[in-house]
């Protein structure tokens, strides 16, 4: 399994949601894209965990595909005229959040690599009311975004799909300005992960095969230079009932010195 491979069946899985009229909960994959024959159904509802609430009232009904495992616009501070970039951007929900809070003088930069995502979004953002949004196709190790360009750059469970996780945060590290910040949710798992469920391709499209272990987590981030490394919150589901391994959803953030 090599990472073309990997990225190839990310594709497959998200173009096909992307191509749903309209996402129902039982096409959703939790969010996290367990389904129930490797999840625990009483101890991961990501559905309910992720609650866009009354956001959605100035929001695309549409732009919520039900894909996310946190809020990390929740603590991105994001402030007006700050330019954004959101990673693995899919329908846009995270992008219309943030761009409610910059303003019309911010900026927000979605990224994806699905061309399926890439035409749902903009469509969604020709309904909406914002005008400060936009739409790039690119892959997070090597994004089409200028070095030192970014405020604030957002991801929602989307590292974890990546074969090559140190180039992804060496790339968001780049992007940002001095000063910059993140804020990411992702999934990341505790206790001994058996190799077969690592090894299992249309996991690696569920969230789970490539999640690493949190410490790897934090240690990558650190490795990539970012500072001020903050766990906002932090909520464990379990893989198989009973294992003593599963699945952490964080949301973290980190600032570039």
């Amino acid at each position: 399994m090599d990472a073309q491979q990997i990225k190839q069946e990310v594709q497959n899985r998200y173009a096909a949601i992307a191509r749903q009229e309209q996402a129902r909960p039982e096409e959703r994959g939790n969010g996290c894209g367990c389904d129930s024959g490797c999840c625990s159904s009483e101890s991961i509802d990501v559905i309910e965990l992720v609650d866009y609430g009354i956001l959605q009232g100035d929001m695309v009904k549409e732009a919520d595909l039900g894909l996310g495992c946190g809020l990390p616009t929740q603590y991105a501070g994001l402030q007006p005229g700050e330019t954004v970039l959101d990673l693995g951007s899919g329908a846009g929900i995270d992008v219309f959040i943030a761009a409610k809070a910059v303003g019309p003088s911010g900026r927000v930069i979605g990224v994806d690599m699905t061309p399926e995502m890439l035409e749902r979004a903009r469509l969604n953002a020709a309904r909406s009311i914002f005008r400060n949004v936009e739409f790039r196709q690119g892959e997070i190790e090597a994004l089409p975004v200028e070095d030192g360009s970014v405020d604030v750059v957002l991801s929602n469970c989307v590292i974890n799909l990546v074969p090559d996780k140190r180039r992804a945060f060496a790339e968001i590290y780049r992007v940002l300005k001095s000063g910059g910040r993140f804020s990411i949710s992702d999934m990341v798992t505790y206790g001994d992960v058996p190799a077969e469920l690592r090894q299992d391709i249309e996991l690696w499209a569920g969230c789970i095969a490539g999640a690493v272990d949190r410490q790897e987590y934090l240690d990558l981030i650190a490795a990539a230079g970012f500072g001020e490394i903050t766990i906002h919150s932090s909520t464990e589901y379990e893989i198989q009932k009973g294992a003593a391994y599963g699945l952490l959803s964080l949301t973290l953030g980190a600032r570039k010195a």
